[in-house]
């Protein structure tokens, strides 16, 4: 989903909470003026005001100033015995009010020319949302990684625990510094040893600060711009401008797509335009170099191994272990 998909579909959903609570409070209204007739009463000589103060206006008899004083203190009065009623019927003296969500915008989305917290807030919600959608890993974050799968292995001479609790403390500085000019990242290691997690909690983290956020495997990602380069996609869209251009791309299972010469290409390009505007990429794969550079062309291993921080994973496969614990 994009930017402006996220926020068509934020402000419809402000919107619709703005509709909310004014139907809730023409709810209360009736409700109140059911239990308390003086209240209604009160309020249709409050809505009189408007028209006394059109014809003041009209008359033109040099007390136009008087007249308005006259109105102004009579509203106020109204106003005082409204919630004196209410307040005294058991109510709040504010119930009869709609009561907006965000009190700031009242539930626009915008405060004169500007995006509303609470609308920069609902974004960054969908957008971890749609992540966890694209990659179906809700507990995919921080919190949820832990390092206890890791205790007691020891790979070729690399003690696991201490491997990963380095890997897991660059992924945490790396969320909570994220911006435009970070560094693009090459994680790599065997399957299942938390590659896809720990890019996903970074993902997530870059959403909640606003960032433009696109999450997919490089199989689902360059299938779809194929689709569309041959006019089998969605009309109106460019997936490819919108990879080569969010503000983090993160490209999971390099390796797991079909080595035609298209999707060779449609990588490089993606990959290069990313390096070329100095915008941050993330790419987990369960290949090492040796066996990229078997498959892929030199300038995608020149691009990822001059271009990108590699980090290395290691320890078993955690899915197994999880289903041993069962």
């Amino acid at each position: 989903m994009t930017q402006t998909e996220l926020r068509r579909k934020a402000l419809s959903i402000i919107e619709a909470r703005r509709q909310q609570a004014q139907t809730d409070a023409q709810s209360r209204q009736q409700e109140i003026y059911r239990k308390i007739p003086e209240i209604a009463e009160t309020k249709r000589m409050l809505a009189d005001s408007a028209s006394r103060l059109s014809a003041a206006i009209l008359r033109k008899d040099g007390r136009l100033k008087e007249n308005l004083e006259q109105i102004k203190r009579d509203n106020t009065e109204g106003s005082r015995l409204i919630k004196q009623l209410l307040v005294q019927n058991g109510f709040p003296e504010d119930f009869l009010e709609v009561h907006y969500r965000c009190k700031f915008c009242e539930d626009t989305g915008f405060l004169e020319n500007s995006m509303c917290d609470c609308l920069k807030r609902l974004m960054s919600r969908l957008a971890c949302e749609e992540l966890d959608r694209s990659a179906n890993m809700p507990d995919a974050d921080f919190e949820h990684f832990s390092l206890n799968y890791y205790k007691g292995i020891v790979i070729d001479g690399t003690d696991c625990y201490s491997k990963m609790s380095e890997v897991a403390d660059f992924c945490k500085r790396y969320a909570d510094s994220f911006g435009p000019a970070s560094k693009s990242i090459l994680m790599m290691g065997k399957t299942g040893v938390g590659k896809t997690h720990l890019s996903m909690a970074v993902a997530k983290e870059a959403a909640r600060k606003g960032y433009n956020v696109v999450y997919g495997s490089v199989m689902e990602l360059i299938r779809t711009v194929e689709k569309e380069h041959f006019g089998r996609g969605e009309e109106d869209s460019d997936t490819l401008q919108i990879l080569t251009s969010c503000d983090l791309l993160v490209m999971d299972d390099l390796g797991s797509e079909l080595h035609t010469s298209f999707y060779e290409a449609a990588l490089y390009n993606i990959i290069n335009a990313r390096i070329n505007k100095g915008i941050p990429t993330i790419i987990s794969t369960n290949y090492s170099f040796e066996e990229m550079s078997s498959v892929y062309n030199e300038r995608i291993i020149s691009r990822l191994g001059g271009c990108f921080e590699l980090l290395l994973f290691c320890g078993r496969d955690i899915r197994q272990l999880k289903s041993m614990e069962r």
